[in-house]
């Protein structure tokens, strides 16, 4: 840092002379040398800051192939050990269409499991959430909280009537949840399309990128690439492992408690672990939730202790031990993170910010610790 200072102080007395001013004491026109260190740093932070901008603007404006490329990405990171393995035995395309068929019937099977399990339930389940508002409206009437009598029934009829009197509203919302519909389908093709070439052909394709680049920017190109889909795979194996582990504790622990939809929560739980630090607790709050109007207040109780228990589990045992060769960051940096791009781009933003801040941190460490003047083999 200081011999940075001096060189561009150096600079400035420099352009000085050769311009011919008078020569002030330091070569920084009578200014502060501090002064001039922040200014040779402030409009480089700016230029920084407006490509940045630039950057998230291109991608919010293309938001749909940016997350079609994100999750081929995450495809290929979890079907790449599997299509390697089957490499050895038969033709890469052969092993590339079978881990694609296999990584479809399991998420198809998966998903019939849930549709099955809520239909089979559905019928009891009713009666029991009926006689669960029961009792709760019961509790908070003679409990602690003595609420006044009928005041559910008031909040029911007035959600009655909320609904009728916003019906078109509602149903203008419903079809434009058709569209959605539309550009998930499309993002799913896209991304099956584009995991298809990465799996096949990832490898040639990064190394013609890396062709096109000057010579001497190709070696730092390999290095932080590497690294770059080092983290990526580390961090989205490992996110796999602990969203199935944490789905297997509480699929075990509401089987034992008796809690109804056991395995629609326990996939909901595997979905909200991708959500470092929140997504978590927010799907077991909803175990919670059915568990009161299912079980009563005790089953209720012992599912919030359940999200205490598995959170200390997940973040002292888990994550050491799954992730902690992929993703060095502070807790504090994750949660900011979290937040930062849930309020950018909403749940997506959530789920997509840990993992990007992980790459560059570690793009950036390596490129720090490497000597890019020696050649890279």
């Amino acid at each position: 840092m200081a011999r940075q200072r001096v060189r561009i102080m150096e600079r400035m007395g420099r352009a000085e002379r050769t311009a011919g001013g008078e020569h002030r004491p330091g070569g920084t026109g009578g200014f502060s040398p501090l002064l001039w260190v922040a200014a040779a740093y402030a409009w480089r932070l700016i230029v920084v800051g407006a490509a940045v901008y630039v950057i998230f603007v291109a991608l919010g404006r293309f938001h749909l192939v940016t997350l079609a490329l994100f999750l081929a990405l995450v495809v290929t990171a979890l079907l790449e050990p599997l299509t390697d393995l089957l490499d050895r035995w038969m033709p890469r395309s052969a092993a590339v269409t079978a881990g694609l068929l296999l990584g479809i019937v399991l998420v198809l099977g998966v998903l019939s499991l849930v549709g099955a399990t809520v239909a089979g339930e559905w019928q009891g389940l009713s009666r029991e959430l009926e006689g669960g508002v029961t009792r709760i409206e019961r509790w908070l009437e003679r409990g602690p909280v003595h609420l006044r009598h009928g005041t559910l029934s008031q909040l029911q009829s007035w959600l009655s009537r909320f609904i009728a009197t916003h019906r078109s509203s509602l149903f203008n919302t419903a079809v434009s949840g058709l569209g959605r519909l539309v550009d998930v389908l499309t993002v799913g093709a896209l991304a099956l399309f584009c995991s298809v070439f990465f799996l096949h052909s990832g490898g040639r394709m990064w190394r013609w990128f890396g062709g096109q680049l000057p010579e001497h920017r190709r070696g730092p190109a390999r290095i932080g690439g590497r690294a770059a889909w080092t983290t990526f795979t580390g961090y989205t194996r490992g996110i796999v492992v602990v969203a199935a582990t944490n789905a297997l504790l509480v699929g075990v622990a509401l089987f034992i408690l008796g809690i109804p939809l056991v395995v629609p929560l326990a996939v909901l739980e595997f979905f909200a672990a991708f959500i470092p630090l929140v997504g978590s607790p927010v799907a077991l709050a909803v175990a919670a939730v059915v568990a009161l109007a299912a079980k009563g207040p005790l089953a209720a109780v012992v599912v919030v202790l359940l999200i205490v228990v598995i959170g200390q589990f997940e973040g002292h045992v888990l994550h050491p031990l799954v992730m902690s060769r992929a993703v060095r960051l502070h807790p504090v940096v994750v949660a900011l993170s979290v937040i930062c791009g849930a309020v950018t781009a909403g749940v997506l933003g959530a789920v997509v910010a840990v993992p990007l801040v992980s790459v560059v941190w570690s793009v950036y460490g390596v490129l720090r610790t490497t000597d890019l003047t020696v050649p890279t083999p």
